[in-house]
């Protein structure tokens, strides 16, 4: 069966002075260090490609975060951005708001709290593995159709639809603290098969150096 690679890079740092928990909501753009963390995600990818990988296949969540982020890559590999709206961000009660701790001792709130497994404020854990993992499928199959075995290809997104995915992968628990995700700024989680078959998971940090003082919103 032919061998492959999904790569899951998260977004880079975004313009955000508000704080605000911004979701799905458009027109949030990456940052300057942002960019800087695009382009490190860029080199990264690109000098796998020197060392004989074969991407064959970038896609992108639609939101603006994401598809800056895309772009130095695609540049780099020489690729198109796909767009693929199962790359999209959860769904979240708290889009839009800003000191989302504060907000959480709000009673109006009180409602969505009921279940942190589910989780009860925004769209299910479950529900972000399966549209996931159904693009990571789609992408794996394309990259191999373009470049037969060994084939790569990179999906850009967001924290917790990559996260749950790679607790779903690792056959642990999608419940978690989401102060203890490891995805940080295109963070590239990594998924390899061989034929449909998940042999390992693995993760990097190309923009390590850059985190320090980066804005980092958990579930943003």
């Amino acid at each position: 069966m032919p061998r492959s690679s999904v790569h899951l890079l998260r977004h880079g740092e975004v313009h955000n002075p508000d704080h605000v928990l911004y979701g799905r909501l458009p027109n949030f753009h990456l940052s300057e260090l942002g960019r800087q963390m695009a382009e490190r995600a860029a080199g990264y990818f690109a000098e796998r490609a020197r060392a004989g990988a074969n991407f064959a296949y970038l896609a992108a969540s639609p939101l603006t975060r994401a598809q800056e982020t895309a772009r130095p890559t695609a540049q780099a590999l020489g690729l198109d951005v796909v767009t693929d709206e199962r790359l999209l961000e959860a769904l979240n009660h708290f889009e839009g708001l800003a000191n989302i701790r504060g907000q959480l001792r709000d009673p109006r709130h009180w409602p969505y709290l009921l279940n942190p497994f589910r989780p009860s404020w925004g769209e299910p854990y479950r529900s972000q593995v399966r549209r996931m993992m159904a693009a990571v499928g789609d992408a794996r199959r394309i990259a191999v159709g373009l470049a037969g075995d060994g084939a790569e290809a990179v999906l850009v997104g967001h924290q917790l639809p990559i996260w749950v995915t790679r607790r779903a992968a690792e056959s642990r628990s999608l419940w978690h603290d989401p102060r203890r995700r490891q995805c940080t700024l295109t963070s590239v989680t990594t998924l390899e098969f061989d034929g449909d078959r998940l042999l390992t998971v693995r993760y990097a940090e190309p923009s390590a150096d850059l985190l320090p003082g980066a804005a980092n919103l958990p579930g943003a």
